[in-house]
């Protein structure tokens, strides 16, 4: 379970924070599950005379734009809502996160929106209230609890802005790949597709495997995921936005490849490794089998972290930031 204590960041008139990416449904557990990714977006914010923006790493261009930024339009809506004084900051932003390929890029941004409201606001939220927020604006808990506290979070909505969680620090070794498109896909197109009405026997399906997949990450059964990633709610209705999805989910089993489920609503995947395979090896057989497909993808390497979002310290921001935004 989360940890019961009240988490405060030390106040000051700045603050470093780092978010970990998210990939949320794992296949069954649509809206229900998400692990934390150690991919991480990173924030230096301190108060300034006006809203400014310089950004590196990935999707810097994206993370500069003043106009419409989803994290200080959260940190300025809580703060008018709260009635609290909207100080202007100035953000350093050092991205890892893939945007709007369902990494949990807008999980981490509204919490990192909503800490930063709550550090320079002074409001007294626990992490349940934080996190509350958070699933409330994503409109379901599961990435912004990964993102809040690593690890699995299993999640549900309990209210209107509250959410109950329980993490799990998965037994054994994950190793993982997310396979990025260039193409990005939103949310609400994703779930544009779902049908009105499921069969009560993909809903028993569904509610099997996901009982599975959660037995095999707390007993490190892997030789239960192949099975368990199999899902009847969404993936299928999904497939012909993410063409990844059918043609990644041909090599499981075959060198090394325990499994794969697309990563929240698309299009990115997110592919189980064995813990002994030779991930370049598998790199290379994934980018001739898209490419014999006419498909292709970034493909990431990355792990399940149990860091959830926190305050960094001793953290150096470089002046020479790859993309700016002008003040405003």
């Amino acid at each position: 379970m989360p940890a019961k204590s009240n988490r405060s960041f030390h106040r000051s008139a700045s603050l470093k924070l780092a978010l970990p990416a998210t990939s949320a449904n794992l296949g069954p557990a649509f809206d229900t599950a998400a692990l934390a990714l150690g991919l991480f977006l990173k924030i230096r914010a301190h108060v300034s005379d006006q809203f400014s923006i310089t950004a590196r790493g990935r999707d810097a261009d994206l993370c500069a734009q003043l106009e419409n930024h989803l994290i200080l339009t959260t940190y300025s809506e809580i703060l008018q809502r709260e009635s609290k004084r909207i100080q202007p900051l100035a953000l350093h932003i050092e991205n890892e996160i893939p945007i709007g390929k369902g990494c949990g890029s807008s999980a981490a941004a509204r919490l990192a929106g909503i800490a930063l409201a709550v550090h320079f606001g002074a409001l007294r939220w626990d992490e349940a209230r934080i996190v509350g927020e958070a699933s409330w604006r994503e409109h379901h808990p599961d990435n912004a609890a990964a993102c809040w506290y690593g690890g699995l979070a299993i999640a549900r909505m309990s209210g209107e802005a509250e959410a109950q969680v329980a993490t799990i620090v998965p037994k054994g070794k994950w190793p993982l790949l997310l396979a990025v498109p260039d193409q990005a896909l939103s949310t609400e197109q994703s779930r544009r597709v779902f049908p009105e009405q499921y069969s009560r026997a993909d809903a028993v399906v569904n509610i099997q495997n996901s009982m599975l997949l959660l037995a095999a990450f707390v007993q490190g059964r892997r030789d239960l995921l192949a099975s368990s990633l199999e899902d009847r709610i969404h993936q299928p209705y999904r497939a012909p936005l993410c063409p990844l999805l059918p043609a990644l989910q041909e090599l499981t089993g075959q060198a090394g490849i325990l499994g794969s489920a697309l990563s929240g609503a698309g299009p990115s995947m997110l592919i189980f490794l064995d813990s002994n395979s030779n991930v370049d090896r598998i790199i290379t057989k994934i980018h001739a089998h898209l490419h014999n497909r006419g498909l292709s993808a970034e493909l990431i390497p990355a792990e399940i972290t149990h860091k959830g979002a926190r305050e960094i310290r001793g953290w150096k921001v470089n002046p020479r930031a790859d993309a700016a935004a002008p003040h405003c």
